[in-house]
């Protein structure tokens, strides 16, 4: 059970790392108006084909974002269902005794200041 929490972790961080970065791949609708992607009329067909690079880079956000919310869900399920739940901390063992705090010291010389009315 352990491993298969860890492929949902892994799985989850991959997932979240892929939408952080198509989203910030993706140009907004404004970022198109006065500007030319490439040089000359069809250079979005270069890599993603006819549709551009939109409808890939939006369809992969989407997909990542489904596995991020799918894995989230998972984790919800796993801890839920398990029966351990927070830190559990009843079989670690003490080995040494906790050092016993120091007492103050018990000699009376502390210094006294001369009283003005004894000179």
């Amino acid at each position: 059970m352990e491993a298969f929490k860890t492929l949902i972790w892994i799985i989850n961080i991959i997932s979240a790392l892929a939408v952080i970065v198509l989203v910030l791949l993706q140009h907004g609708k404004g970022a198109d108006a006065g500007a030319t992607f490439g040089s000359g009329s069809g250079s979005a067909q270069g890599v993603f084909g006819s549709a551009g690079n939109a409808n890939f880079l939006s369809r992969s956000t989407a997909i990542a974002a489904t596995f991020f919310f799918a894995t989230c869900m998972a984790m919800v399920y796993i801890h839920t269902h398990s029966s351990k739940h927070g830190l559990d901390f009843s079989d670690v063992k003490q080995t040494q005794q906790a050092p016993k705090p120091a007492t103050p010291a018990q000699n009376n010389t502390t210094p006294v200041a001369p009283n003005p009315q004894q000179q």
